[in-house]
């Protein structure tokens, strides 16, 4: 089994983040790379921003000037990824707004939890390369993925499973 190392780090005072979110995150980092069968040690990193940092991040690298829930930074192209001092890929950077995760959480009549599992899944599909911006058969295959996963993971499936440009 490989070794995942998920460095969290908590950049926003918004919204108290729950016992057990950090433990969460990373069962789901390394659900997403077991389900791919990526058999590589790698490295993801994963911030908790408010929305005012999450829309300033969006107009920055989307040239969308408002806040979103979650944005994903690949580091690898096609399947080929730098590695850390250890030898790990760096997969990228995944940020969080807390403070939209806990909107869309009630939004959707799930848990804070649900949510954050949502959210940390589908970035780390698309740090392996998915997409779903053009919609389409991409878009569904990376949903029916998500969902498999979380599955997996013991999490209830949500109305997140729903298709939006938000994402």
């Amino acid at each position: 089994m490989q070794k995942v190392k998920v460095l969290i780090s908590n950049k926003q005072n918004a919204v108290k983040i729950p016992s057990g979110i950090r433990l969460l995150i990373r069962r789901c980092c390394h659900a997403v790379l077991n389900y791919e069968n990526f058999l590589e040690d790698a490295e993801v990193s994963v911030s908790f921003v408010d929305n005012s940092e999450i829309q300033t991040l969006n107009a920055e690298y989307r040239d969308k000037n408002a806040p979103t829930d979650v944005l994903s930074f690949p580091l690898g192209e096609n399947g080929v990824y730098d590695k850390n001092p250890d030898g790990a890929c760096m997969l990228g950077d995944i940020v969080i707004s807390m403070e939209k995760a806990v909107e869309q959480a009630r939004l959707y009549g799930h848990s804070l939890q649900r949510e954050v599992a949502f959210l940390t899944v589908h970035s780390m599909f698309h740090l392996l390369g998915y997409d779903h911006e053009e919609g389409g058969l991409p878009a569904v295959q990376m949903r029916e993925k998500e969902e498999k996963v979380l599955t997996n993971l013991g999490v209830a499936r949500g109305a997140s499973y729903v298709l939006t440009d938000e994402i």
